[in-house]
């Protein structure tokens, strides 16, 4: 079987990095998907989502001309199209005035917990006996 850009496979996850996981495909091929390819959420770490073991269905993104392959475990997944068009929901449209009052309270509740912060070690400094 010949591995091409665009095939769908199922592979198992022979070993995990912390950028990614290699999967071992149809014909003794290996492949790794990128961490960024593993979910459709942002992935901190990889062994949250995969196990070396899984069985996964990966699309092939690239074979490079050094025998690389670049796998996507996300882009493996049928998704129906949706009418009004995919992306994140939309929010209620803010004002100026809406979005400048969230950021001024925002950043006092910033400078309050480091004014708080700053005032605690103060105070632990001179509490220490020799």
């Amino acid at each position: 079987m010949t591995i091409e850009a665009g095939n769908k496979l199922e592979g198992k996850v022979s070993g995990i990095t912390r950028f990614g996981a290699f999967v071992d495909l149809p014909g003794g091929k290996t492949g790794l998907v990128h961490i960024s390819e593993v979910a459709d959420r942002y992935v901190k770490d990889i062994n949250d989502v995969l196990s070396v073991g899984d069985q996964v269905t990966v699309k092939v993104l690239k074979v490079e001309d050094d025998g690389k392959i670049g796998l996507s475990i996300r882009k493996a997944v049928d998704r129906p199209k949706s009418k009004r068009g995919g992306g994140p929901p939309r929010q209620k449209k803010q004002s100026f005035e809406d979005k400048m009052n969230r950021f001024l309270k925002d950043s006092e509740e910033r400078q309050s917990a480091l004014r708080r912060q700053d005032d605690s070690k103060r105070n632990n400094r001179g509490a220490r006996k020799s």
